[in-house]
């Protein structure tokens, strides 16, 4: 037998022994079997967060439709009175209470001021904070993070006491450079004026979000973007809209959601600075409505079911702002 023949029997498979065929590959390079182990790996990270946010979350909305549901005043609270299923007898009632109707127009108009209000002024400073030097830069973001950490209740009773009738400085200084209508003016005796004061408080304890996630937004833009711009002779607010926001749109929708949730929920500058919802209840809001319906009239149902009413508004103008942006071509 010649070499060459030796050779090529040895390459040559035995007969009778068959090679056992590998897996199907598919064109993602696993297996479908590891393909399918793998996809139960996130869920298994993700498990511990979902169990609290789902004792945290879903539990509460449960119980806050249950009670919507039912007849729950203090005399069920008590146990005097058994609890009795009602339907939808609450939402009816609530629908057809004129005063629901003017709080939830009043809250969507003062949340939308708020918002557009609080994005203007953070992307207004965050733009700003890039054109400073390090030590005002410095200066601006100590005091923006020490307005967003005082607590809400200080910073309307420190709002309360800066424009109150008597002795509050800013009247004083109205008065001081000729504006003789604000010597002993109320601030929250009329509706709108109330409602700006309370808008105050809430653009400067919110702004600072905004401003530091766009800062840092802007911070990640290739400054030869900028330079560039700048070099054609493009202006400040040129290259903001026409640059900057297309590329801190991501960033603008999480801040802006955001403040449509924080902003929709306002409840203690309002409760503090118009003392429980203005005179006559001029400057209620749907949070405030809530809690004078559930604690100060025992009425918890009617409460539970203004709650249900403002977490529906709050997903459906989520939904629709998303929607929204996926129609102009934007990756969520």
């Amino acid at each position: 037998m010649s070499s060459g023949t030796a050779q090529h029997a040895r390459r040559a498979p035995a007969k009778g022994r068959r090679s056992r065929p590998g897996p199907v590959v598919p064109a993602g390079g696993r297996a479908r079997k590891g393909s399918r182990r793998g996809g139960w790996t996130p869920w298994l990270y993700l498990a511990p967060a979902l169990v609290v946010l789902g004792g945290l979350l879903v539990y509460p909305i449960y119980q806050l439709g249950l009670i919507s549901f039912l007849e729950y005043t203090q005399a069920q609270v008590s146990g005097g009175e058994p609890t009795t299923f009602q339907g939808f007898a609450n939402y009816a009632e609530l629908f057809g209470d004129s005063e629901f109707w003017n709080v939830v127009v009043a809250t969507l108009l003062f949340a939308a001021v708020c918002v557009i209000s609080t994005l203007a002024v953070g992307c207004a400073l965050a733009v700003l904070l890039t054109r400073v030097r390090a030590i005002p830069r410095l200066a601006l973001m100590l005091a923006a993070l020490g307005a967003w950490a005082t607590p809400a209740v200080t910073g309307s009773t420190v709002w309360v006491f800066l424009f109150d009738a008597d002795f509050g400085p800013v009247n004083k200084i109205l008065v001081w450079f000729g504006l003789s209508g604000f010597e002993n003016y109320s601030w929250t005796y009329d509706r709108y004026s109330a409602f700006a004061l309370v808008l105050f408080e809430v653009v400067w304890c919110s702004f600072p979000f905004v401003m530091v996630t766009v800062y840092a937004g802007i911070k990640a833009i290739p400054t030869e973007v900028l330079e560039a711009a700048a070099l054609d002779g493009a202006s400040t607010w040129r290259i903001w809209r026409t640059i900057m926001a297309p590329m801190l749109r991501p960033i603008l929708v999480v801040v802006t959601i955001q403040s449509i949730i924080w902003d929709f929920k306002v409840f203690t500058q309002i409760y503090v600075m118009t003392d429980g919802g203005g005179i006559a209840r001029q400057n209620m809001v749907l949070n405030v409505y809530a809690y004078q319906k559930a604690f100060a009239s025992s009425q918890y149902s009617l409460g539970s079911a203004i709650g249900v009413v403002m977490l529906l508004i709050l997903l459906v103008v989520t939904l629709v702002y998303l929607r929204l942006l996926r129609r102009q071509g934007e990756e969520l």
